[in-house]
């Protein structure tokens, strides 16, 4: 992974991005952290999260935030949405459906956090239409349905060897299986909807 010197100022660079570019109409911007699984979305996300947080409320920050407003940040993990191992394509039209249509159209959204030990959907998690910013990491939150809504795109990357390294550090040698059968998904995504020539951001974290 990037040094956390090197990973805050890119994160101070993506919302950068975002915060030149227009919000939706009920206020919020979505920034989008996409990329190949084990290339450190997560880790990056919650850098852009902090940067956030440590931005809004700030006197003379923003220009569109109240001084002494509370961070209105909310952070949302594609994990909560895909049903299983086999659900890349269809967590890319529930994130569309049900959250990022209705902040687009001045609408509370909501949506139901998958439970991977159960098989099922669980409980049902608001992102109030007054929340300024959305970060969303995770396979497909750069697909090409999701790209007209963002404020701002990254792409993250590392070499497979590295990649793969980190998932089995992290999950166990016994989920080997599941990662190839998600990278099978990952690479026909990738390939249909080239989600890293729209990134406004593209990060190596494998140096």
């Amino acid at each position: 992974m990037p040094s956390s010197a090197t990973s805050a100022s890119s994160a101070a660079e993506l919302v950068g991005i975002a915060r030149r570019r227009p919000a939706l109409p009920c206020g919020t911007r979505i920034i989008a952290i996409d990329g190949p699984s084990g290339s450190g979305k997560t880790t990056f996300a919650a850098d852009v999260e902090a940067h956030l947080t440590g931005l809004t409320g700030l006197a003379g920050s923003t220009g569109d935030e109240s001084p002494h407003a509370p961070a209105e940040v909310e952070v949302l993990h594609m994990d909560d949405l895909y049903p299983g191992w086999d659900g890349l394509a269809a967590a890319v039209p529930l994130l569309s459906s049900q959250v990022v249509e209705p902040l687009a159209h001045g609408r509370d959204a909501s949506y139901r956090r998958y439970d991977w030990e159960r098989g099922v959907y669980a409980e049902r998690h608001e992102i109030p239409c007054t929340a300024r910013w959305l970060v969303v990491e995770g396979v497909g939150c750069g697909a090409g349905v999701i790209r007209p809504r963002l404020s701002a795109l990254a792409w993250l990357e590392a070499d497979r060897e590295t990649r793969m390294r980190r998932g089995l550090e992290r999950d166990g040698e016994a989920y080997r299986p599941h990662w190839e059968r998600w990278s099978r998904q990952e690479g026909a995504h990738f390939a249909r909807e080239a989600t890293r020539d729209h990134a406004d951001l593209v990060l190596d974290t494998g140096q």
